[in-house]
């Protein structure tokens, strides 16, 4: 299914144009891994930051200090900051970002299979939160990845 998701992104951006960059947290870099299997990827896709510690997000993508103070860096106001970010340094057209908790552990208030997407593109940026629940760090980090391609997929036109 990855497999399938990611050439339908590559052939629809070739179609209309489109580059894409990713920004990665706790899919470490699986979801710029499934684009770049594909051959002939190298037309669309600029780049990909896998961004695991505050510290990379900040440094890399811009995120601001106090918005990971405020939220934690698994909210849609960092998913949102990592996207726009990525989006801006890599000059590319449509950016998808990813930060979650894959597990095991979690808490209460951020439980265990609770990922933050963000999606930028020049129209603007919009932010979702998946419950993926306590599936296994595999495959959160799995199903995490579709839903990153899948929106890829979406936003393209």
């Amino acid at each position: 299914m990855t497999e399938e998701l990611a050439q339908d992104i590559l052939t629809r951006a070739m179609s209309a144009g489109v580059t894409l960059t990713t920004a990665e947290s706790c899919t470490g870099g699986m979801v710029a891994a499934a684009i770049t299997d594909i051959a002939g990827s190298s037309n669309i896709f600029e780049r990909g930051v896998v961004t695991y510690s505050n510290a990379a997000k900040v440094e890399l993508l811009g995120v601001q200090p106090a918005t990971l103070e405020a939220h934690g860096a698994v909210s849609e106001e960092v998913a949102a900051e990592m996207a726009e970010g990525a989006r801006a340094r890599a000059g590319a057209d449509l950016a998808v970002s990813v930060s979650g908790i894959a597990g095991p552990g979690g808490s209460e208030h951020k439980p265990e299979g609770r990922v933050c997407f963000g999606l930028a593109s020049a129209s603007g940026t919009r932010t979702e939160t998946v419950e993926f629940g306590a599936l296994g760090r595999g495959k959160v980090r799995a199903a995490a990845t579709r839903h990153a391609l899948q929106l890829l997929l979406d936003a393209l036109p």
